[in-house]
């Protein structure tokens, strides 16, 4: 039994300990992340669940591509779908991209607005909304470029040239293995690109090839395989197109699981995007010298999470559940004998067999998401750490950002 003396004792310490940390009132730690006032901002504050970025990895990892596809003689234009945010984006062009891929007319003109050149927008504006904020943009952003798979949008978006008076630059999406989109190879693509180049207001830029199969084939070998094959369509067309005279400023498609194989494949940028963070999907499909584990990129992002109950043997509650985007094949940062499970919209459970191994409650865990794109667009911000200091906030567009469609 514990006397009173060790208990006033023990109580003391406690009080020791926590005075030395600090703690801040919630308005407090808002009206600090406001004014970027990070001093004394640790992990331990955080509300979660929330992302944080480990922002040393995070460089390294965007180092890495940099590096890798200046020595392959390929170029970067990052896909933004990953992270939607302006300071990861702005980062990667210091370190090199030519500009950035982005899957939303939102996105285009976030990054755009935010002085980053040389935006291709995956999509064709088919709507009314998007061949209108498509071509404002061209007007405003002479560099943004998206795609056409359809000679109907080279038509439309031509008339809405016209009334506003501005050019497009424009590339043709051709097919390379996923049914969404993309027009067939050959001849009918070469007949788009001059439609296209015929328009006094368009100038055609090159081809889209974005072979989405490869990207998370099982094993380097069998990836590069899936890649050459999926891409062999636009290796034709874009000889062809250059045959009739046409300009090919670039090829670009290309994945994180493909960055070291696609310079191979008629390839002229890559729009991979997970790198920058990596989530359990991309961890298991095999890297160049391990067919397991790719490693090539560290995981950079991990979702913080608490330890909320602790009633039943086995078995804890975290705060990470299905509206945060939890799934049973997330993995815990550094304890894998923890497993992950769902336990309803705000509320999340590991569970572990291992003999010896317990969490306590109130304890904090870093949980690697399963599919970044799908998970950081419910997040509000990155938190940026290097160790457990926080040493930046990064908002994530959407609800720190502009409107997401």
């Amino acid at each position: 039994m514990t006397s009173r003396r060790q208990f006033l004792m023990a109580a003391a310490t406690a009080n020791l300990m926590n005075a030395a940390r600090p703690h801040f009132p919630y308005p407090e730690f808002e009206a600090r992340v406001a004014r970027r006032d990070f001093r004394d901002l640790t992990k331990d504050v955080l509300p979660t669940p929330c992302m944080v970025v480990d922002l040393d990895l995070f460089e390294k990892n965007v180092k890495h591509m940099a590096d890798q596809a200046k020595a392959n003689g390929i170029n970067v234009r990052p896909h933004v779908k990953i992270h939607k945010s302006v300071d990861v984006g702005k980062r990667q062009v210091a370190q090199g991209a030519i500009g950035l891929t982005c899957a939303t007319m939102a996105e285009a003109e976030l990054m755009s607005g935010a002085g980053i050149k040389h935006v291709l927008w995956t999509k064709q504006p088919v709507s009314t909304n998007n061949i209108t904020r498509a071509v404002a943009l061209s007007k405003k952003d002479p560099t943004f470029m998206f795609v056409v798979d359809d000679p109907k949008v080279v038509d439309w978006v031509g008339e809405a040239a016209g009334a506003a008076n501005t050019r497009l630059k424009i590339g043709v999406s051709v097919f390379a293995g996923l049914n969404r989109q993309g027009i067939a190879n050959g001849q009918p693509a070469v007949d788009l690109a001059q439609k296209v180049a015929k328009s006094k207001l368009m100038d055609f830029e090159g081809f889209m090839a974005y072979s989405g199969n490869a990207a998370h084939t099982k094993t380097w070998q069998a990836r590069r395989k899936k890649s050459s094959d999926d891409l062999a369509g636009v290796r034709e067309t874009v000889a062809l197109a250059r045959k009739a005279g046409l300009p090919v400023n670039f090829v670009s498609g290309g994945s994180t699981g493909t960055y070291n194989i696609d310079h191979e494949n008629g390839l002229t940028e890559l729009e991979a995007g997970s790198y920058v963070f990596m989530d359990t999907n991309y961890f298991a499909i095999g890297g160049k010298g391990d067919d397991k584990v790719y490693n090539d990129f560290a995981g950079a992002l991990t979702v913080l999470t608490t330890v909320d109950s602790k009633q039943h043997a086995n078995e804890a509650t975290i705060d990470y559940g299905n509206k945060a985007l939890n799934r049973p094949t997330d993995k815990v940062k550094g304890m894998p004998w923890l497993e992950v499970f769902n336990q309803g919209a705000e509320y999340g459970g590991l569970r572990w067999s291992e003999a010896g191994r317990d969490l306590k409650l109130g304890e904090r865990l870093e949980i690697y998401c399963t599919t970044l794109d799908m998970s950081t667009n419910v997040y509000d911000r990155y938190y940026v750490a290097r160790g457990d200091q926080i040493v930046d906030v990064w908002p994530i567009m959407g609800r720190s950002g502009a409107a997401q469609r």
